[in-house]
């Protein structure tokens, strides 16, 4: 895996003596090499901050999503069901177009291309942490909530203070893994004018013309990011399983 980060690493760089390439636009060395990196690296802020609030909202409405197939009811459990299995089949993209283009005409109600990535984003991810919610809830064996109805506590109570610290540790990797894909999703938004990593990257091959140097530098942004999210995600595993173990 290091080996084969560093010849990712290296391949611009060796590919700087092909007079053919114009690694020289993004080359600190001259200032509009220096310009055009100050550009590309704007749009990580927002490409975080947007993953990382869409992470939140989706898991939220996951876990609401989660609670009725808990229930006993059938009813409830394809209400569950229902959502999980509409929202998955629907591409990322197309959710992305539809709230930002088509809601304004349906509803009259219109938001900022911002605001349409989260709302896509968390809705598309939530169906992937209901299921991440119901499966960590339900590993937890029955005992558990059985102990808690002997307590008097009601099934809220039962759920918030006996089945969910235990099932959060099963729950958080999964939520750590999901977090990367949600990262690399997120390049979807550039679609609708979000300043994000990808966006950035479209608008300086418009101006420069270089592709090939401009998207080669974008996957390695994107590389980065995401390896370095994934270390403390196995970093987070690794502390839970030692916890277990204790």
């Amino acid at each position: 895996m290091k080996n084969l980060l560093f010849l990712l690493l290296i391949l611009p760089l060796t590919s700087c003596t092909d007079q053919d390439l114009g690694w020289f636009i993004l080359s600190p060395d001259n200032v509009d090499g220096l310009t055009n990196l100050k550009f590309l690296l704007s749009g990580l802020t927002t490409t975080i901050y947007i993953s990382i609030v869409s992470i939140i909202i989706s898991a939220i409405i996951g876990f609401i999503i989660a609670i009725p197939s808990l229930a006993k009811s059938k009813f409830l459990t394809y209400i569950n069901i229902s959502y999980v299995e509409i929202v998955r089949a629907i591409p990322l993209l197309v959710l992305i177009l539809w709230i930002y283009y088509g809601l304004p005409i349906m509803t009259g109600i219109s938001f900022s291309p911002f605001v349409s990535g989260i709302i896509a984003l968390s809705i598309s991810e939530s169906a992937f942490q209901a299921e991440i919610f119901r499966a960590g809830i339900n590993s937890i064996k029955r005992a558990q909530w059985e102990a808690g109805s002997s307590l008097g506590l009601n099934f809220f109570k039962r759920l918030r203070l006996v089945i969910l610290p235990q099932a959060i540790k099963n729950i958080l990797p999964a939520l750590g893994n999901q977090f990367v894909y949600v990262l690399k999703m997120s390049s979807l938004v550039s679609i609708i004018g979000i300043g994000d990593l990808t966006r950035k990257a479209n608008e300086l091959v418009v101006s420069t013309y270089r592709p090939l140097e401009i998207y080669t530098f974008l996957i390695l942004e994107y590389l980065v990011l995401i390896l370095i999210v994934s270390y403390f995600v196995r970093k987070l595993e690794r502390n839970l399983k030692k916890d277990e173990n204790n």
